[in-house]
């Protein structure tokens, strides 16, 4: 895949051996920044491939996921398979994986042994409770590590409590994928040697945290009593649709009030903080509700304008139109062999050096859709191809 020498990363090759999200989108962030990245299926490939989806043969989250990737699929368990593996290690940068711990050593692809082979190989292991401790080999998911880091009651309640969806410990995970591998590729610029760097689905849901996970010792067990805003900055129904408003600062709040018309409320000591605000929210929010009712969250969106942070809410197949999100480059065409052409996330990351065009990120490969070329790259002849495809150990489409 022609790569672009502008991007940061342009020359370091990546193999790809994670499945569903936190992984592979982890990769994909690499091929952003202008990554060779080839991602490594098992013959059945990767689950995400068999979500439900309204495409005709593929996954609407297989090809978000997986972007700007060629792909080959490679039976690890039979000993020809495996074979390719290693010789790709010989001449890659980094592998990433979300194998279980005690499943690397049984493939024979853990670091131990794959340092051998490359010793500057950057090799990240991204699990769902880390490398080590009593649940290190259980197996983890977004959700369930949202329940378990109190993401879930936090959402709602301990009484009701409510899964944030969208896979966010999933993306955070993939962004620490991303970080942890271009950090140790950084120090191994400076020491020539590789690493085994370790990201954990627990690390992300606590990490993403940061704000929330603070309590002294000096105070009760209860830590989500700073977290609220008392009603005002929330989502709004209006005449028409629904308004979200952030205005903690007193700079927005008194722009809000000045444009609702809520001028006596702005004035009111009573309410001239957000610590006020939340201990009279039942006062402020009916007030502030009643005043939005006038307009549409869309005529409200533009009076605010620039003076009080707010966004109409919108659905999801509203961003393929959004003007600033079209702008900024942020959607990209591709076209793929099954559904043709569609539309998916452009590259997020805006390099100010980079001087060359930058063609847009490719679109996710079919199972195996590289195999064989990929093979022939790292020196395979066309027998010793064919006679791996024979024996299973290779797919290629």
């Amino acid at each position: 895949m022609p790569q672009q020498d502008s991007l940061p990363l342009s020359g370091i090759k990546v193999l790809d051996l994670s499945a569903y999200i936190a992984g592979p989108y982890g990769a994909s962030l690499l091929a952003d920044m202008g990554a060779e990245v080839i991602k490594i299926e098992p013959p059945d490939g990767d689950n995400l491939r068999k979500y439900p989806s309204t495409l005709v043969g593929e996954s609407r989250a297989f090809l978000g996921v997986n972007r700007g990737k060629r792909g080959a699929c490679l039976d690890l368990k039979n000993p020809a398979g495996l074979a390719v593996l290693l010789k790709l290690v010989e001449t890659s940068d980094v592998l990433i994986h979300n194998f279980r711990p005690s499943v690397p050593p049984r493939l024979g692809i853990d670091y131990a042994r794959l340092s051998q082979i490359n010793p500057r190989l950057v090799y990240c292991s991204l699990s769902g409770y880390g490398q080590s401790g009593p649940l290190a080999n259980k197996a983890g998911y977004d959700q369930v590590l949202q329940s378990r880091t109190g993401v879930c009651t936090s959402q709602g309640s301990a009484s009701e409590p409510q899964i944030v969806y969208g896979s966010v410990v999933d993306y955070y995970g993939a962004a620490l994928v991303s970080n942890a591998v271009t950090a140790a590729l950084l120090q191994r610029a400076q020491t020539g040697q590789g690493q085994h760097v370790s990201v954990s689905l627990l690390a992300a849901a606590i990490a993403m945290q940061a704000a929330r996970l603070v309590v002294a010792e000096s105070e009760p067990r209860s830590v989500n009593r700073d977290m609220r805003s008392g009603g005002v900055t929330g989502i709004h129904p209006t005449k028409a649709g629904h308004l979200y408003i952030s205005a903690n600062t007193p700079h927005f709040w008194k722009a809000l009030c000045d444009f609702v018309g809520l001028h006596e409320v702005a004035k009111d000591e009573r309410y001239d903080s957000v610590k006020k605000r939340a201990q009279h929210a039942n006062e402020v929010v009916p007030k502030l509700r009643h005043a939005l009712s006038a307009k549409s969250a869309k005529e409200w969106e533009a009076i605010f304008g620039d003076e009080v942070p707010c966004s109409a809410v919108r659905s999801i197949e509203d961003v393929f139109e959004d003007d600033q999100v079209q702008e900024q480059e942020l959607i990209a065409n591709h076209v793929h062999p099954s559904i043709g052409a569609y539309k998916t996330v452009g590259r997020p990351i805006k390099f100010g050096a980079a001087t060359a065009p930058q063609k847009p990120v490719g679109s996710a490969p079919t199972l195996g859709e590289h195999s064989a070329l990929i093979m022939k790259e790292a020196g395979f002849s066309d027998y010793e191809i064919q006679a791996a495809i024979k024996q299973g150990a290779v797919t290629s489409n």
